[in-house]
């Protein structure tokens, strides 16, 4: 079968004339961006054709939606040489303050923003008026096209857009995973409460599995307060973060084997904006039906099957990025 382009059609960026302009991609199959390298290209596209103005860093605020658990790290100490050496190759993206005339909120480029603070210089940004869907799409599509936020930072985001309303398509489009990723991160968010998450950090040579592991351990109440001991010591906080991690993984899992949890079967509805497809979705972890009804659920039904094996492809991909 030759492969189609599924990805062409399914990241247009905002009108500009219409406004405040409104992320169009609708439907479950339109989440399914995964090259990075599309990812990369998605996040330029707000760039493009765009002027780049000088902009001093005390009228730049924070994104309202935080998405990295520390701030100082090896990276940054580098981009801050990096730019004292050579200038800011790329441009931040900034959006008018909503309230406050001549201030601006950083969409991404948080860590260039900081670094010309450090650095007593201007940034480079280009500033483009955007509403907070496509921000914070924006901002999570371009975080995930550099692939330098960990599990548990993805996790942490999905969580925080999920707090802040927005649904389950939104926050696929914006870390460019499917449902089930999505589900696995806000599980573990589930179980691991984020006073645990902030104490044990970034952990970045821990991957997915391992905190679906730790989280299963984190939810049993019995463990609750072996865990406020372990956290509130006065050595913990000293601990490198992947080190932070393995403490708490094995005060908690005294046997030293690998957690596994029978899941019970989890029902998920869906349903488009013109309401022609009904979908219903069962998966217990070993078996995923799809169910729909309604007026266009035999031709949709159609269309997804004649593109199964293109849709496996990504699933692979997106797999072996996420399980490293």
């Amino acid at each position: 079968m030759a492969r189609k382009n599924l990805l062409e059609g399914l990241a247009e960026m905002p009108d500009e004339n219409a406004g405040a302009p409104n992320y169009p991609m609708r439907g479950a199959g339109r989440s399914l961006v995964r090259s990075l390298d599309e990812l990369a290209k998605q996040a330029e596209k707000f760039l493009e054709g765009e002027a780049v103005v000088d902009l001093d860093p005390d009228v730049v605020e924070a994104s309202f939606i935080k998405d990295r658990l520390t701030e100082d790290d090896g990276e940054f100490r580098a981009l801050v040489e990096a730019i004292r050496a050579r200038g800011q190759d790329t441009p931040i993206l900034v959006r008018p303050h909503a309230r406050i005339d001549g201030r601006y909120q950083v969409v991404f480029g948080h860590r260039r923003l900081r670094a010309a603070r450090e650095l007593g210089r201007n940034v480079r940004a280009v500033v483009k008026a955007i509403d907070d869907r496509t921000h914070v799409i924006a901002q999570g599509q371009e975080n995930s096209a550099r692939a330098d936020l960990t599990f548990i930072e993805r996790a942490l985001f999905a969580r925080r857009l999920e707090e802040l309303g927005y649904d389950r398509e939104v926050v696929s489009t914006a870390l460019a995973a499917n449902a089930a990723s999505i589900s696995k991160m806000l599980s573990v968010m589930d179980r691991i409460s984020p006073e645990v998450v902030q104490a044990i950090g970034p952990a970045p040579g821990i991957g997915r599995e391992r905190w679906v592991e730790l989280s299963l351990l984190a939810g049993k109440a019995s463990n609750a307060a072996g865990i406020a001991k372990i956290i509130e010591e006065d050595s913990f906080p000293r601990l490198a973060s992947d080190k932070r991690f393995e403490t708490l993984y094995m005060a908690l899992n005294k046997s030293a084997r690998p957690v596994r949890k029978t899941i019970a079967a989890r029902k998920v509805k869906w349903q488009p904006l013109d309401k022609a497809v009904q979908a219903e979705m069962k998966n217990d972890g070993k078996a995923f039906s799809l169910s729909m009804k309604a007026k266009n659920a035999g031709r949709f039904g159609e269309f997804l099957s004649g593109r199964l094996d293109a849709l496996y492809e990504q699933f692979l991909a997106e797999e072996g990025r996420q399980g490293d």
